[in-house]
């Protein structure tokens, strides 16, 4: 039997990040955290991204993880709201990787369909689908079970990613 990979998903976001943490031994998923990182409305950019680097990093250094998943930014009509988006996601990426860890991306509609079956799931269906799929999970938002999702993704993939496929 192979040792159980301790997978975080990451669902970044420039308020919110959301953390799922989660374990596979084989085919076998369970549930170890979740929650969110936040960062301060007030602060400018700057400190807003330090606040969600210095988070993601206890994160790492509490949950130990061994891979990293994180979820792809959509494009927004806003563009100003996808450049803060894509700020967020490059401490998600970056955060991880200077701890050494590998980092897997995942777009949006590949994490419903893994986790839902469909696409196009919204909110409730995904939070329906973790409490299903992890039953000892009790995700206190949404961005915590997006991330939990982006985390059970990463555990069906791995193996093809790892291939090469």
């Amino acid at each position: 039997m192979t040792a159980p990979v301790r997978i975080l998903g990451l669902d970044p976001g420039l308020r919110r990040t959301g953390w799922g943490l989660v374990t596979i031994e084989g085919s076998r998923l369970a549930y170890v955290a979740s929650g969110v990182v936040l960062s301060s409305d007030k602060a400018a950019l700057a400190d807003r991204l330090r606040e969600l680097h210095d988070g993601i990093a206890e994160v790492l250094r509490t949950g130990m993880p061994d891979e990293v998943a994180v979820e792809e930014t959509f494009v927004n009509t806003n563009a100003q709201s996808t450049l803060k988006l894509g700020h967020a996601r490059g401490v998600a990426l970056l955060v991880p990787a200077l701890a050494g860890l590998p980092v897997a991306e995942y777009a949006a509609n590949l994490v419903k369909k893994s986790v839902v079956g469909a696409g196009h799931a919204d909110k409730r269906q995904i939070q329906a689908m973790i409490r299903i799929l992890l039953p000892k999970a009790d995700p206190a938002s949404d961005d915590a079970a997006d991330a939990l999702a982006v985390a059970i993704t990463h555990a069906h993939h791995r193996r093809a990613r790892a291939l090469g496929a």
